[in-house]
C-alpha cells in the first residue's frame, strides 16, 4: 500500500514515517520543511503539489497542521490556510485519486472551553458525545476540517476517521503556571492519568484507522492514555486528585516520593478513549501505571519511539519553550 504522510518533518509525522519504513507499505512524506523523513517538499495549501503528491496514494495519514503554540506566531488566515483550505485540497484529491482510507489527525483541544468545568463542579468526562466549544483559531480551524471531513465522506464515500488525540509533545508546558510548579517529567507523567498519551500508541491507533476505514466511515475518536478513572472519581479529582489517584495506583507515591515529585492538586477534565479501544481495537501500552513500573525499574517513561523522535519545537526564533 502506498500511504501519504503529510507534516513528516513533525512529531507525529516523523513517528509515522520511522514506522511505516519498517512495515510492507510505502510511505510517501510530505511537508514544507526538508527533513531526512520528506520526499515532497511543499505546502498542502497548494492545490497542483498535492494533486502531484496524491498520485498512486492508496491511503492518507493528515498530520500536518498550524498548533497551538502558532496562535502567537501566526495570523488567523494561516491557520485557514493550512488546518482547512490544505486540508480540503487533500480530501477532495484523495476522492479524485480513488483513495482508500483517510485519516485525519485532529486534536482533544477542539472541546476548548467544554473541557474545564464551573468552580466546584466535577471533573469534566471527555468522550466523543462532548460537543466542542473552540476557544481560539486552531481549534476552530480543527474543528471546521473535522467538518470537512464528514462532509466528503458523506458526498462523496470517501472512507475518513478523525483521531482527536491528546498531549504527546515532548517540550514543556507552555504555561508558565505549570512550568514553575512541576518539574517537566513530573507533569507529563501525571498528565498520562486524564490528558497525554505517547507517540507510539498515536502511531498504532493511525495505523489501525488506516485499516479499519473502509468498515467504519466515519468516526471521531479520542486517543489517549487510558485512564485509570471512573465517573464517581470526578468530584473529588477536583478537590483531591492526589488521594484518586492513592486509591487506583498505590505504587506511584514511593516513587514520586523518591524523585521529588509532585501530584498536581486537581484535574479538572478526562479523556476517555474506550469508544477507540472497541471499535478501532486499539490496544495502548503506556498508561499511568505501566510508566510508574517502568521508572521503579530504572526505565524511562518515554517509548523508544518517543525517544528517538525526540523534541522539535514549533518556531524558528527562539520563543520558549516552543524552539525549533
Amino acid at each position: 500500500m502506498r500511504i501519504l504522510v503529510t507534516g513528516s518533518a513533525g512529531h507525529l509525522g516523523e513517528a509515522l514515517m520511522r514506522v511505516l519504513a519498517g512495515s510492507e507499505h510505502q510511505a510517501i512524506g510530505v511537508d514544507v520543511l526538508p527533513s531526512p523523513f520528506t520526499q515532497q517538499v511543499g505546502s498542502i495549501a497548494d492545490r497542483t503539489f498535492v494533486r502531484d503528491c496524491m498520485r498512486g496514494v492508496h491511503a492518507v495519514l493528515h498530520a500536518a497542521t498550524l498548533h497551538k503554540p502558532h496562535v502567537v506566531t501566526h495570523c488567523r488566515q494561516d491557520f485557514v490556510d493550512t488546518n482547512i483550505t490544505g486540508t480540503l485540497n487533500l480530501l477532495e484529491e484523495a476522492v479524485a485519486a480513488q483513495v482508500q482510507a483517510f485519516v485525519f489527525t485532529s486534536t482533544t483541544s477542539t472541546f476548548g472551553r467544554a473541557l474545564v468545568p464551573p468552580a466546584g463542579d466535577p471533573a469534566a468526562w471527555i468522550t466523543e458525545a462532548v460537543v466542542p466549544v473552540p476557544k481560539n483559531i486552531y481549534g476552530a480551524s480543527k474543528v471546521a476540517a473535522e467538518d470537512l471531513c464528514e462532509l466528503v465522506h458523506r458526498d462523496h464515500g470517501l472512507p475518513c476517521i478523525v483521531l482527536r488525540t491528546s498531549r504527546f509533545f515532548p517540550e514543556d508546558d507552555d504555561d508558565a503556571d505549570a512550568r514553575s510548579a512541576f518539574h517537566g517529567d513530573n507533569l507529563k507523567v501525571s498528565e498520562y492519568l486524564y490528558r497525554r498519551v505517547d507517540i507510539e500508541d498515536v502511531v498504532d491507533a493511525h495505523l489501525l484507522a488506516i485499516q479499519k476505514a473502509r468498515q467504519i466511515g466515519f468516526a471521531r475518536y479520542i486517543v489517549s492514555a487510558t485512564t485509570p478513572f471512573t465517573p464517581s472519581d470526578l468530584a473529588e479529582l477536583r478537590r483531591d486528585a492526589a488521594a484518586v489517584v492513592r486509591r487506583h495506583v498505590p505504587d506511584c507515591d514511593a516513587e514520586y516520593a523518591r524523585r521529588g515529585w509532585a501530584m498536581v492538586p486537581t484535574i479538572d477534565r478526562v479523556y476517555v478513549n474506550e469508544r477507540a479501544r472497541r471499535e478501532l481495537e486499539w490496544r495502548p501500552r503506556h498508561d499511568f501505571a505501566a510508566l510508574i513500573e517502568r521508572l521503579r525499574a530504572g526505565g524511562d517513561f518515554r517509548s523508544p519511539l518517543a525517544r528517538a523522535v525526540g523534541a522539535k519545537g514549533y518556531h524558528r526564533q527562539a520563543t520558549f519553550p516552543y524552539t525549533r
